[in-house]
């Protein structure tokens, strides 16, 4: 395999799962822009044929906001970008895909999305010390938000336990250094599954027994 394709292959997310029309748009553009640097509307569907539900206006559109962004510039401007316009990616910010606005301007990160990114350079931290140094003026982050992550995270393998939590004394972790898996931030679904969009998997399911359970 030449040092191009490995390249290429480590670049795109190569996500399944819970994987947004946004990041399959980004993998096509960088596949693309891997290839030979010149990224269309023909490359983008050819990239998503198995998607048939991502219209040409819906990839319009998140086009034209990278534009704005100032991810993507465009060789010829006079034509319609749904037919012979011609893209190149000016910026390639890695494989999660930029979760930019309309009007080119990026949102700030979910919380947890702060965490993850937190707790790779934290060190030990309690609860309250992650939510602290997680928050910003824009997303702060709750000491219950940090609780329930750190709980998730801890059974599914990412953090040790430093110290454990007893009355008046809180747990303190660490992240497990071969357990940052990538930037995206593994995600709580609503059935108390932990994904990792990293890896396309389900790294914990909660199990419930006839009685009792895990708590």
């Amino acid at each position: 395999m030449s040092s191009k394709n490995v390249a290429k292959r480590k670049t795109l997310s190569a996500l399944a799962g819970d994987v947004t029309p946004r990041q399959l748009i980004w993998d096509a553009i960088r596949h693309q822009h891997l290839d030979d640097g010149i990224i269309t509307m023909q490359g983008i569907r050819i990239a998503l044929k198995r998607h048939p539900e991502l219209s040409e206006s819906r990839i319009s559109d998140y086009l034209r906001a990278l534009m704005a962004g100032g991810f993507l510039v465009r060789r010829n401007p006079d034509a319609p970008p749904a037919t012979t316009a011609i893209y190149f990616l000016q910026r390639d910010v890695g494989v999660e895909a930029p979760r930019v606005r309309r009007d080119g301007t990026l949102p700030p990160p979910p919380g947890r999305e702060q965490l993850w990114r937190t707790l790779k350079i934290i060190g030990a931290f309690t609860g309250q010390e992650l939510a602290d140094a997680a928050s910003t003026p824009q997303v702060p982050v709750a000491k219950a938000t940090a609780d329930e992550y750190i709980k998730m995270l801890s059974r599914a393998g990412y953090l040790q336990t430093v110290v454990e939590p007893s009355p008046g004394v809180p747990g303190r972790y660490r992240l497990v250094p071969s357990h940052w898996t990538g930037p995206m931030a593994p995600m709580i679904r609503r059935t108390k599954e932990l994904y990792d969009p990293n890896t396309g998997a389900v790294v914990y399911r909660r199990v419930t027994k006839t009685e009792g359970g895990e708590p």
